[in-house]
């Protein structure tokens, strides 16, 4: 803790990778399934910077899919790589009173079954601000304002309230 209060800012620079595994149900003769029947790799890395009461983030991700050689019908389901960016600000007005504004990008994962493409790329940008307000040492509530659009001809657009009490142990 002595470092960090004698910096006025502070960089810091991560990467990851996170592995989705082949869990949940899944049954070929099915067109819907709750587990997917393959793995997902997604290498990640992401940069923060801290200047004062102030903190931005910048991340991105790309997951890359193995085959479904037992997708519906006996047939091959492959997938593009998906691509996803992300930006945000936060403001810290006093502990654990924050405010923060984000934005994020993603592209890609067209699928094909056996070969033939679906034409069902993904790209969609999202939008959220939210405020965090402490109820105690450990505990508090935040409010948030989440939107996604689409920028394809199929997909989801939406827009979310959310009310949260976070509490910490």
């Amino acid at each position: 803790m002595a470092y960090r209060r004698k910096q006025d800012g502070e960089t810091i620079v991560g990467a990851g990778l996170a592995v989705r595994l082949p869990t949940g149900d899944y049954d070929k003769d099915l067109l819907i399934n709750l587990g997917q029947n393959r793995f997902a790799f997604r290498p990640q890395l992401g940069i923060e910077h801290n200047r004062g009461p102030w903190t931005f983030e910048a991340t991105s991700e790309v997951a890359f899919y193995t085959s479904n050689n037992e997708f519906y019908n006996g047939n091959r389901l492959e997938q593009d790589p998906t691509l996803t960016l992300g930006a945000s600000a936060e403001y810290t007005y006093r502990p654990g009173l924050r405010g923060t504004i984000g934005f994020a990008y993603d592209y890609g994962g067209e699928t094909s079954v056996n070969d033939a493409r679906n034409d069902d790329r993904k790209q969609n940008v999202g939008w959220s601000a939210s405020i965090s307000y402490p109820l105690g040492p450990t505990s508090g509530v935040k409010f948030a304002w989440v939107k996604t659009e689409t920028q394809e001809s199929t997909g989801l657009d939406s827009e979310s309230f959310v009310f949260a009490i976070v509490t910490s142990f």
